[in-house]
């Protein structure tokens, strides 16, 4: 008998990285063999995104390519597309199987069902998100040709940002113990990975849905300890979780990576309320210059939402304002997207889209200055980066990520790949930064 191959198309967030990364351990537990997406496969698994109507639209892309590129394939979707929408995924033809992110766990026994047989219609195994109460402790995800590894820590998320449809895609929060965590992170680093990338949705509540409950501060405190870890960066933290404790567990080891993404979504109060954000830019403003006082080099950076409803250009001026004056590193704007069943989308005061797009314009260009002012600032110094394992594109040379991630390319060999090396920044521009061993 063959062996069964799989193939996986992921889209969207690091947390769907590291689910998919999880489910391709658990298939080939089973006797699957993992192959391209782009060729044939027995099955194909398209992890979703549904995040923006944008997402969506590249989520039936490549379902579309996945039946296209393995026509025989028995065609499985899982992630917040099928999780918060199964009706419409089961209605594409193309589909065979709809698996929501509640019943992730369950997939490789649901998969087993589908293979043999005749092609029967289109099942879902979609369980209510909102009853799930603990993060599934999913075998210890392969990671190979990474050198750096996402480590998932929670899921869910506490707010109910008006214009966010995650909660219903992903629940509420929950955490993973802290010794598993311990111990998933112990064994990654023993595989070869120097640095660890914390991930979750609503990373900065973790542990306070456990007994007894903790604190990320603690989780960083515990993890800095671990031999042979170089780096160990954080997702996305919202700006109410910097507490005393989490800033002085930030500040206290070199381990821990001088990089932090704080989302923003706006610089105006008005919007800031509209959008029930617990923060107002007053408040933003004075972390982030606390953390860029107390840390060093720190690379920052934010997302940014234009076009929200009822967005004005004063609105769009304070928030242009904002990023301007603070010591951003890169940002990630987003033109606002109506999701189904969240607040935002009965909100009057649509804006025009040709406006949408002149602020996500001026908004992009200002983050690219941003960069570029931050990335010449390294010329001249030595800075000790991760050596990634993949060459640069267009010079084949390699790339090394420093603490404050910035990519540097420079010579050598396939050696040095996984290892932490000094390279001195030779020149830095549109193109990147470039550099030398020192």
């Amino acid at each position: 008998m063959s062996v069964p191959t799989v193939a996986f198309a992921t889209l969207g967030c690091r947390l769907n990285q590291v689910d998919s990364q999880q489910l391709q351990t658990a298939l080939e537990a089973r006797g699957f063999t993992t192959v391209p997406f782009a060729g044939p496969a027995d099955v194909v698994v398209v992890n979703t995104c549904t995040v923006t109507a944008r997402a969506e639209f590249s989520d039936r892309q490549a379902i579309r390519r996945a039946a296209r590129l393995a026509p025989g394939a028995r065609l499985v979707v899982t992630g917040c597309w099928a999780q918060t929408s199964p009706g419409a995924v089961a209605g594409l033809a193309e589909v065979d199987l709809v698996v929501g992110n509640a019943d992730k766990a369950r997939l490789p026994d649901l998969i087993g069902d589908l293979l043999g047989g005749a092609r029967p219609p289109a099942r879902v195994s979609v369980s209510p998100i909102a009853e799930a109460t603990a993060v599934e402790v999913a075998p210890l995800a392969r990671v190979p040709g990474r050198s750096r590894a996402f480590l998932k820590v929670q899921d869910g998320c506490q707010h109910r940002c008006a214009f966010c449809v995650v909660p219903l895609a992903r629940g509420a929060s929950r955490s993973l113990e802290p010794k598993v965590v311990l111990d998933q992170a112990r064994r990654l680093v023993e595989a070869g990975h120097p640095e660890l990338v914390l991930t979750g949705v609503d990373l900065g509540h973790y542990g306070a849905d456990l007994l007894p409950r903790t604190t990320l501060a603690a989780l960083l405190r515990d993890l800095v300890g671990l031999p042979g870890l170089r780096w160990l960066r954080l997702s996305s933290l919202l700006p109410a979780y910097f507490s005393e404790e989490l800033i002085e567990a930030l500040t206290a080891s070199p381990r821990i990576a001088p990089h932090l993404h704080i989302p923003l979504q706006s610089g105006s109060d008005r919007v800031l309320r509209a959008m029930r954000r617990p923060y107002t830019a007053a408040m933003y403003r004075r972390l982030v210059e606390r953390l860029a006082a107390a840390i060093p080099a720190l690379g920052l950076g934010a997302d940014v939402i234009v076009g929200f409803p009822g967005e004005t250009e004063e609105d769009f001026a304070a928030t242009a304002g904002l990023v301007a004056a603070l010591p951003f590193s890169y940002l990630h704007v987003f033109p606002f997207s109506p999701r189904a069943a969240t607040e935002a989308v009965r909100l009057a005061g649509r804006v025009d889209t040709r406006v949408v797009a002149r602020r996500g314009r001026a908004l992009r260009e200002l983050g690219r200055a941003k960069h570029r002012t931050f990335s010449e600032r390294l010329v001249g110094g030595i800075q000790e980066v991760l050596v990634l394992e993949t060459r640069d594109r267009a010079t084949g040379a390699l790339v090394g990520l420093t603490g404050n991630y910035i990519e540097v390319a420079f010579a050598g060999p396939d050696a040095l790949m996984r290892r932490c090396v000094r390279v001195r920044v030779t020149a830095a521009g549109r193109d990147g930064a470039r550099g030398e061993i020192e």
